[in-house]
Formats: structure tokens, sequence, C-alpha cells
């Protein structure tokens, strides 16, 4: 596995260094685009909008544009930016990772201490684990300011980014009704309906099915075959009232 960041993880005093690997493996099928009329592939150019001709990559560079003029941005500038957090993952403080809301989350990341038999990197994972706390920190990763949590998955430190507070869209313009009432009847086969379907967490049992459909579709087609198409039929609730709906998803569940 090929690192894509080096640096360390500054917790208090201690400096731990570390390589990160993606821990995310991308599952989407690697789909080409053609043209419809030959199935030719179809290629993006990088092109110079004033000579309209192709720009050579190693010739690109980033700009950002200030009274109409471009002021170009080097390696260098972003580094300058902000240099320790090019190369350090600082701790700033720990929470509670229950605390963190899932619609922070963003991709996560393994790492490994850089020096075998590393006392700091094992001390680090022991005390989250057993103050059951996620550090807290910022770091830069290709150009952009990140914030993360780190915390413990078996022998390995885990760092997953997450967003920004200012990068949560309001929910004002939702126009959500907030005085709706439920009766206590329907709460309380509703919380039933809840426990009857709740089970230990076993995320391995769940597989990207849909994939492994449209592949039997593009072999189907590659035989010369025309697909099945399974026409999605709605379940239909029995009843109007949402107090027999329960019911009768209750009564569904313990008949499966």
């Amino acid at each position: 596995m090929r690192s894509i960041w080096t640096g360390s993880i500054g917790f208090g005093l201690v400096s731990i260094p570390i390589k990160l690997f993606s821990a995310v493996q991308e599952t989407r099928l690697d789909l080409d685009m053609l043209d419809s009329r030959d199935h030719a592939h179809i290629k993006f150019q990088r092109v110079n909008e004033n000579t309209k001709k192709e720009v050579p990559y190693d010739k690109i560079v980033k700009g950002y544009k200030c009274d109409d003029e471009y002021v170009i941005i080097e390696d260098a500038d972003f580094e300058a930016a902000a240099p320790e957090k090019s190369k350090v993952i600082e701790i700033e403080n720990f929470v509670d990772i229950a605390a963190v809301n899932p619609m922070y989350y963003e991709t996560s990341y393994y790492t490994a201490p850089a020096t075998k038999k590393n006392k700091a990197y094992a001390l680090l994972i022991a005390a989250l684990k057993k103050s059951g706390k996620a550090g807290l920190a910022r770091f830069v990763l290709r150009s952009t300011e990140s914030l993360c949590v780190i915390y413990p998955v078996d022998h390995a430190l885990v760092v997953t980014r997450i967003r920004f507070a200012q990068q949560i869209s309001e929910r004002d313009e939702l126009d959500l009704d907030e005085k709706v009432e439920v009766s206590k009847k329907e709460l309380d086969m509703g919380l039933a309906l809840i426990n009857q379907y709740t089970e230990p967490m076993d995320l391995t049992k769940y597989k990207d099915e849909y994939h492994g459909e449209l592949l039997k579709i593009i072999e189907q087609k590659a035989k010369g075959k025309r697909p099945t198409i399974k026409k999605l039929k709605p379940k239909a609730a029995k009843s109007d009232d949402l107090y027999d709906q329960l019911m009768n998803s209750l009564t569904a569940k313990k008949g499966a």
C-alpha cells in the first residue's frame, strides 16, 4: 500500500512520525465516455482559450483572480500558508466520538508509524481506547485544510476528515412543520418497530449489490442478449392510518 502523506501526529509535546494511507476503495464501475454514433472514445483536452491549442500538463499553473488579474499560486505558497499543518496533524483537544454528527464525516485514512515498535503510537492507541475519546485536529492535505478526528481501530490509528460547521447548510429553508403531534400510542408502536428491527452492527453483511447486477447486465449485452428489466412494485399500505401501518409492519416482521 502506497502512502499518500508523510508527517507526524502532534500529541502535547509528543511527536509521532506517521505515514497516511487511503482506507477507502471505490466500487464504482470504470465507464468510458463514447460517441454514440461510432463508439469512439471521447477525449478531454486542456485548451488555451486564447490560442485554442492544447496545453501540456506541466505548463498548467493555478491562479486566483484578483481585480481582473490572476495571481499565480505555487506549491511553496500553499505550504507557506500553514507550514506546520502541512507536516503535522496537531491534536488540539479530545472529544467523545459519539458527539460528532455523522453528517460531518467525509473520508478516512489509515496511519502507520514511520518506524516499527513506536511506543508513542502504541500509547496513543491505548489511551484513546481506555478513555473512549478521539483526538480533534486540523491538517493540510492536497492544498486543502481539513478538520479531522483521530481514533483507534484495532491496532491502527485512523484519521477521518470531517467537515467544518460552516460547510453544513442551514435547515431554515426546508420549511419543516415542527408542530406535528404524535400520539403516545403511535410513539410506543414506533419504538416497538425499531426494537424489532434492532440488531448488532455488522456492516460486513451488506454488499454493493447494485454494481454486481449492473455487471450482469453488461455481460448479457456483451453476449448479444437483451437484459430483463424487473418492474418495481411499490409497497402498498393496507390502511391510511399510521397506527395500522405500524401494526401491520410489526406483524409482517414477525412472519418474516
